[in-house]
C-alpha cells in the first residue's frame, strides 16, 4: 500500500491498496475493474456527459511524485486534469500523464479539450492494459491505469466523486 502525494493537483492524496484487500465491496469492485472505456459506462447512467479540463501543459519528470515509479523517465510528459460531469453533477477526478515517446505517435491526445480522453484510447486498435489498481481517499474510490498504445505506456487516475453512479448498487 502506498499513498499518492498530487501536489498542485485536483487530485488528493490517495491510499493504493493490494490486490488481496478484501475491503472493496463487489458492486463497486465491478466499476473499478471496468475494461472498457469508463466514459462509455457513464453513458448508460445519465443524458449528457462533457469533460472540464482544468490543466493541460507538459510536465518535467520530477513533477511526477510517486507517477514516475510507473513511467519511462523521458524529457517531458503531457499532464491533463478534468472533471467528468455527467447530468451537470461531477462524476470523476480524472488525471492522465502522458511520456513524450508515445505522444511522439499520438501528438492529438494533446488537443482533446472537451473530449473525454476514451473516445480517442478506445477507438484505437492499439490500446493494450498493463493493469489497473485500486485506491482510495476516504469514502471515495479511485483507479489507477497504465495502458499503452502500440506499446507506449500512459498512466490513468481517476477519482470517483460521490454522485457517480459507481456508488449505486445496480453492478451494471
Amino acid at each position: 500500500m502506498s499513498n499518492t502525494r498530487t501536489r498542485n493537483s485536483i487530485l488528493p492524496s490517495l491510499k493504493w491498496l493490494s490486490d488481496q484487500d478484501p475491503s472493496v465491496p463487489i458492486n463497486v469492485k465491478d466499476w473499478l475493474m471496468e475494461p472498457g472505456s469508463m466514459t462509455r459506462r457513464f453513458e448508460h447512467h445519465c443524458a449528457q456527459i462533457h469533460v472540464d479540463p482544468q490543466r493541460e501543459c507538459f510536465i518535467t519528470h520530477d513533477k511526477l511524485e510517486e507517477e514516475a515509479e510507473h513511467l519511462p523517465k523521458t524529457s517531458r510528459y503531457w499532464l491533463r486534469e478534468i472533471v467528468l460531469i455527467g447530468d451537470n453533477q461531477p462524476w470523476l477526478l480524472g488525471r492522465t500523464v502522458i511520456p513524450q515517446e508515445t505522444l511522439d505517435d499520438h501528438n492529438q491526445l494533446t488537443n482533446l479539450g472537451k473530449l473525454p480522453l476514451g473516445h480517442y484510447l478506445f477507438n484505437n486498435k492499439e490500446l493494450t492494459r498493463d493493469y489497473i489498481h485500486i485506491g482510495r481517499k476516504d469514502a471515495l474510490w479511485a483507479r489507477r491505469s497504465r495502458l499503452r498504445l502500440a506499446d507506449k505506456p500512459l498512466l490513468l487516475t481517476e477519482l470517483f466523486l460521490t454522485a457517480s453512479p459507481i456508488y449505486k448498487t445496480d453492478p451494471i
